[in-house]
């Protein structure tokens, strides 16, 4: 059955030259990776999970991690040139590769464009160098101006991510910082704010007191700033931490908060085929091996019943500016929006300025942004 929010394919590439400290992701450091056997080992883990996907028409593939522009070009034209082996590719199918933009890696986006991504992802996060070796990238400030510089004339689309509330960050260095990242950019901007999670290397140092962050007033008028400096721009946020200008959303991770399908290749990979769950394991070495052995890596595969799995996209869809349309809702997950919500929760909501409600749908106001996980959790009472 084919789902109307789309079907991708993410491929994961869980190696790093070195981890971030405020990074949680499932990455590992190597200085080198057995190139040619975790290639065949990405195709088979594809080819074995393909038959549980048959007919579908794939929208979009997302090579994350780690550092995926640390793969040998070949092995993303071998996993793209079997894609179309397995399915119909769509002809505007958006093909995103994340990247760092050290000087090494930018010298191949030219081949990466090659081997068939049409969209870069390059992780700035800072447009200093003091607060880059703070967040712990490898790259400079010139390097990444280098790279973007490459990036513009190698893909048509391309984004970067910046990080805000850093230490002794200022409102007005911040919006300094996005003024000149606005006149970098090309159509779309992910901006997150630092958070300190657990099990990081940041955590430790910051329980010791070791760096402060900005009180919580500054952050929430960074996040306002941000919202009005780009929206002005004509780069409304589209989902919380994702800008962009009407069209140039990124069509891989809309699929993900709209409730699509979508296949999770490689170590800790996340996948979703319409209520059927499946995590990858998260070890690399575990991973490869048992794909070697079995022909996948699958750690974890669970049924998410209809309510559940209908309560995660209220979820997911909330992130979303347009938040969640009533007759796409039901296409999606089968089940009719409104029973889902609490009445007291939802008129509360309502009250008090975090949530819109009409014919057409709900969504979460900009101040309710602010607090989504709460009004979310009022919502879904």
């Amino acid at each position: 059955m084919l789902n109307p929010a789309g079907f991708g394919i993410y491929f994961h590439w869980p190696f790093c030259l070195s981890k971030c400290p405020y990074c949680d992701f499932n990455s590992h450091e190597s200085a080198s990776v057995d190139q040619d056997r975790w290639r065949l080992a990405l195709l088979a883990e594809l080819d074995w999970y393909a038959p549980q996907a048959a007919g579908q028409t794939v929208t979009s593939v997302f090579f994350g991690g780690g550092t995926p522009s640390l793969m040998n070009p070949s092995t993303i034209e071998a996993l793209l040139t079997r894609l179309s082996d397995h399915w119909t590719i769509s002809p505007a199918v958006e093909v995103t590769l994340e990247a760092n933009p050290s000087t090494v890696e930018a010298t191949r986006f030219q081949d990466f464009r090659a081997a068939g991504i049409n969209r870069l992802s390059m992780g700035i996060q800072a447009l200093n160098d003091h607060d880059l070796k703070f967040l712990g990238r490898t790259h400079t400030h010139d390097e990444a101006m280098h790279a973007l510089n490459i990036a513009r004339q190698t893909f048509d689309r391309f984004s970067f991510d910046l990080i805000y509330a850093r230490p002794e960050q200022s409102l007005a260095a911040w919006e300094a910082e996005l003024t000149r990242a606005l006149s970098l950019c090309g159509d779309h901007l992910s901006v997150y704010q630092l958070t300190i999670e657990d099990g990081t290397a940041f955590a430790p140092r910051f329980k010791r007191g070791e760096f402060q962050l900005p009180d919580e007033q500054t952050q929430a008028d960074m996040f306002t700033l941000t919202q009005d400096l780009l929206n002005a721009a004509g780069m409304p946020a589209y989902e919380i931490s994702n800008h962009a200008r009407p069209g140039s959303e990124c069509h891989h991770n809309l699929t993900y908060w709209m409730g699509g399908d979508y296949l999770g290749i490689g170590p800790g990979a996340h996948g979703r085929l319409w209520t059927k769950a499946t995590r990858q394991h998260r070890a690399p070495e575990i991973w490869l091996e048992r794909v070697e052995k079995t022909g996948h890596g699958t750690q974890e595969t669970f049924d998410m019943p209809t309510l559940e799995r209908a309560q995660e996209l209220v979820m997911t869809g909330l992130r979303l500016k347009k938040g969640l349309h009533r007759a796409v809702f039901k296409m999606v997950s089968g089940l009719d929006l409104d029973p889902l919500l609490d009445p007291q929760g939802l008129d509360q909501m309502i009250t008090d300025g975090f949530v819109e409600n009409d014919q057409t749908g709900i969504r979460v106001t900009d101040q309710g942004r602010l607090l989504l996980n709460a009004v979310t959790a009022k919502l879904l009472a």
